[in-house]
Parts: C-alpha cells; sequence; structure tokens
C-alpha cells in the first residue's frame, strides 16, 4: 500500500514538470524596479512569494516581491511580470519607462507621434494570442534582442529627443 502512494505522489509530480503552462511560469530573484520605488534607505527587507499573482498584461503567474519603499514609505508591491516589463522598458512597480522616468502612456504616445510607432508594444486581447505573443516575448528576451518597445530597438531622433528633454530621471521619493 504505501508503494503505491509514492508512485502516485510521483505520477503527480510529474505531470506538474510536463504541464506546458506551468513551466512557462515566471520565476526571478529580484524585481525590476526603478529608483524611486526602491525608496531613500539603502537597506531594505524584501519578500517574496513565488507565483503570487497573475501578471496584469499577459495573466501569466509571477513571482511577486514586497518591501517598504524607504523610511517613510508605503509598502510598494510588483504588479506586472519581468517579461512584460523587459518588453515595455518600465518599471514593474510604478510602470513608469526605466529610460526616461515618464507614464508608459506619455512615452508611447511621443513615440507614435514622432515616427516611432514600430517601438510601442501591444498585447493581443485573446487568450490564444495572449500566450503566444507572451511565449515569443520571452523567447526574444532570452536570445537577448529585448522584446520590443524600449532601449533595445531604434528610437527616431525627433522622438528621442522629444523624451529626453520631458525625462525625469531624478528619484522623486514623495511619490513613495
Amino acid at each position: 500500500q504505501y508503494t503505491s502512494t509514492t508512485s502516485t505522489n510521483k505520477q503527480t509530480m510529474a505531470s506538474i514538470k510536463r504541464d506546458d503552462s506551468k513551466q512557462k511560469w515566471e520565476t526571478t530573484e529580484f524585481p525590476l524596479v526603478c529608483e524611486t520605488c526602491l525608496g531613500d534607505n539603502p537597506y531594505i527587507r524584501m519578500t517574496k512569494e513565488p507565483h503570487g499573482k497573475k501578471c496584469q498584461i499577459c495573466d501569466i503567474p509571477f513571482t511577486v516581491f514586497a518591501w517598504q519603499a524607504g523610511t517613510r514609505g508605503r509598502l510598494k508591491k510588483v504588479e506586472i511580470c519581468r517579461n512584460c516589463a523587459l518588453t515595455k522598458n518600465v518599471c514593474q512597480v510604478c510602470i513608469y519607462d526605466l529610460q526616461y522616468g515618464l507614464p508608459v502612456s506619455v512615452r508611447d504616445k511621443v513615440l507614435a507621434e514622432n515616427g516611432g510607432s514600430g517601438n510601442v508594444v501591444c498585447p493581443p486581447q485573446s487568450d490564444a494570442n495572449l500566450s503566444w505573443f507572451a511565449q515569443s516575448q520571452s523567447r526574444a528576451i532570452e536570445e537577448g534582442g529585448g522584446g520590443g518597445g524600449g532601449t533595445t530597438t531604434v528610437v527616431p531622433e525627433l522622438a528621442s529627443a522629444k523624451l529626453s528633454r520631458l525625462a525625469r530621471m531624478e528619484p522623486r521619493y514623495e511619490r513613495n
């Protein structure tokens, strides 16, 4: 009787490992965040919860990190998965652009107005297309090509100049 229970447990574990959707779940050691979200204290205590939440963009479970941002800051939590953050080149917490420190909507609007519309990445809406999109983006990131919008693609000169003028690169701890 004991051996049958053990073999059943092994079969269950094997089926979980073979599940393609669960193999694509994200596990990371540190979030992709901006300096503002980390806070002014160089010593932070961070909690980690593997597969704690579904990404707001691609609906894939990812590792959730939480910490208190700075000495007087509030509790910060990761909101999107690392693949989506790398694809759009944004902070996982505040969803601001990492290169220019701007909200993504402002960055995408400037890129679209100035001929950089190829750099704007919009995920599909259907479940089948969304899973294909997430897999192709993670594959592109693993190959080192980046996922799309952000620093890995060529930004038109006019858009780059306008974004540089709008950029807010110094940390804004009052947001915490």
